[in-house]
């Protein structure tokens, strides 16, 4: 099969325009994970690029399908000033990686925790991973292989991650919704969940 990694920058952009940075990390024994930015007004967008190379593997297989599995990039939307949002790079490039450290297979309504602030002063240290073909739609690959999401991050403070681990991602999100909550606001509270 041919490398995916150049049609799904050719998505980005096409969705996103030309980024204006970009950023690599590498973890011991696993690929290489970009994270490119892309600013629209004053908008921030930081996406993944790297982690949908290779199929997501569910931890428990015997053998991993080198074809076969959901694939997928992360999408981060944050309003710029403020903050030192751009420190988000190596949180993201962390998350992009956890598939292949920690065989977790990244779905909408999963929380991904990075244990620190995704930026200096950040109020979230963890994401909620929303559903995908709003911003960037899916990326067809050739069959058997699954598409390439690209599913974006919404920050959530550790309240809200609590709350969310009791109550699920949908009332989450339906509080946000209703507390018409700034979810790129780089400083925002969290939404009363009382």
């Amino acid at each position: 099969m041919a490398d995916v990694l150049p049609l799904v920058e050719a998505r980005l952009r096409s969705a996103l325009g030309e980024p204006d940075a970009r950023a690599a990390v590498t973890f011991l024994g696993t690929d290489r994970i970009e994270v490119l930015r892309f600013t629209e007004g004053d908008v921030v967008r930081y996406a993944t690029l790297g982690m949908s190379a290779q199929p997501m593997a569910d931890p428990t297989a015997v053998l991993a399908d080198p074809v076969k599995g959901p694939r997928a990039e992360l999408v981060l939307s944050v309003r710029a000033g403020g903050a030192d949002i751009d420190k988000v790079l190596r949180p993201l490039a962390v998350l992009g990686a956890s598939p292949q450290v920690e065989g977790l297979i990244v779905a909408p309504g999963a929380s991904l925790d990075v244990g620190e602030p995704l930026w200096p002063g950040a109020p979230f240290t963890s994401v909620l991973v929303a559903e995908s073909g709003g911003l960037i739609e899916d990326l067809e690959l050739d069959a058997p292989a699954d598409p390439v999401r690209f599913l974006p991050l919404l920050p959530m403070t550790p309240n809200e991650a609590a709350w969310k681990r009791v109550h699920g991602a949908g009332a989450l999100q339906e509080r946000w919704l209703n507390g018409g909550t700034d979810l790129r606001d780089p400083l925002r509270k969290s939404v009363p969940l009382d």
